[in-house]
């Protein structure tokens, strides 16, 4: 640590690598916070979570009995022991709550006064977060799977919607209208994903096995399908064009943009260039997903070496994004794990499942080591760590 300081204020590090380093070595030591609880609300499964991007301090939880739970993730006791209090809930009893399952919620990406929720109750609805009454209500011709607004987008507030139709429906907050249509899958949409790199690009994963990428200002929308195979196979193959073997029921971008994960029901992971659609080829082994919807899996942002979080049965399985290595399994949930969402500023990450549990999931606190036994000390760095943490003294 010492070493990173001086190198830094004599100029011979990058300000950030510090930050990165420590960002990596947080994310490393990820274990169940044994003092902090989340306030159990949900009578049934919990769905979806998400994070506002503004404070970094409200999480928003969506539950298969309908519900919406708002909480207040600071510790404003002061008291090693806390609980996140759920701040106010969009109950049973309340008029506009959702008749089924809540599958995505998301806080608008500018302003935490509003945030979104969709269902399969065949509604999408836009909330204010101070009278937790509707601003607007979409209604759709079928179930809903997944939703997503632009993190960073600017010049447009479209809602990408995916749906048990083939098409990808995209509605306008501004004029409260389903603006247009992309067409091009063949089953259902399982899942939607803005780019956070450019404001107009749109990935979308479908039971038929493909993921799309589009450009929504394009007349013909889709820029690339995904193929698996590189275009290495014959174009009357089965598998051609196909991003997975099975349905695909997860997306997410890296936090800059350059690189997309999928995740489908052939237990596979894969890693695309986002820009050119390229498989990387990165191998994570077999990763679990018996889902039949859509699965929220989250990366985390900041780091040395990058790290996914995807729910994998009970647990939570943490690989590194472009080696492929599973870094270790986060046990505490009794049942499957349905989705997480990591919080970029303390390094924490949160999960929801069908033991109706949200979990907390913090940095351990490090142990001291002993000066006098460097293999020792060697010993308990993880492999995906060592290297961020040598010193510009000990190189020479």
């Amino acid at each position: 640590m010492l070493g990173f300081l001086s190198a830094r204020q004599a100029g011979l590090e990058d300000p950030l690598y510090l930050r990165r380093a420590e960002s990596t070595r947080r994310v490393l030591g990820l274990e169940l916070n044994k003092d902090r609880d989340v306030e159990r609300i949900h009578g049934s499964g919990v769905n979806t979570l998400d994070i506002e991007p503004v404070e970094g301090r409200y999480m928003l939880s969506g539950g298969s009995d309908g519900v919406i739970v708002l909480y207040d993730l600071e510790n404003s006791s002061r008291q090693p022991y806390y609980t996140c209090k759920a701040l106010c809930s969009i109950g049973r009893d309340h008029p506009d709550v959702h008749k089924y399952s809540v599958e995505t919620v998301q806080w608008y990406p500018h302003d935490t006064g509003m945030f979104t929720s969709s269902s399969f109750d065949k509604t999408l609805k836009v909330w204010d977060t101070n009278t937790l009454q509707t601003a607007d209500i979409y209604n759709f011709e079928e179930t809903i799977y997944s939703h997503h607004m632009s993190p960073i987008a600017t010049k447009h507030s479209l809602v990408a919607v995916g749906t048990r139709g083939p098409k990808v429906q995209l509605c306008d907050l501004k004029s409260g209208a389903c603006s247009h249509i992309l067409q091009g899958h063949r089953q259902e949409i399982l899942a939607v994903s803005w780019s956070p790199r450019y404001d107009y690009i749109l990935a979308t994963a479908s039971a038929d096995s493909r993921v799309k990428l589009w450009d929504v200002r394009r007349a013909s929308g889709c820029l690339i399908t995904l193929d698996q195979h590189n275009g290495k196979k014959s174009q009357a193959a089965e598998s051609a064009n196909t991003a997975h073997n099975g349905k695909v029921n997860g997306l997410c971008f890296t936090s800059d943009g350059l690189h997309l994960l999928t995740v489908g029901t052939d237990n596979r992971m894969r890693l695309w260039n986002s820009s050119n659609g390229e498989n990387t080829l990165v191998n994570y082994g077999k990763v679990y997903n018996d889902s039949r919807k859509g699965l929220k899996f989250t990366v985390s942002c900041g780091c040395s070496s990058e790290f996914v979080f995807i729910p994998y049965g009970s647990t939570i399985a943490v690989y590194t994004v472009y080696s492929g290595e599973q870094i270790t399994m986060l046990k505490g949930h009794y049942k499957s794990v349905d989705c997480c969402v990591f919080q970029s500023n303390f390094q924490e990450l949160y999960s929801g499942g069908r033991d109706c549990n949200i979990l907390a999931w913090v940095p351990s606190l490090c142990e001291p080591v002993p000066d006098d036994d460097e293999t020792t000390t060697k010993s308990h760095l993880n492999p995906a760590f060592e290297d961020a943490w040598s010193s510009s003294d000990e190189e020479g």
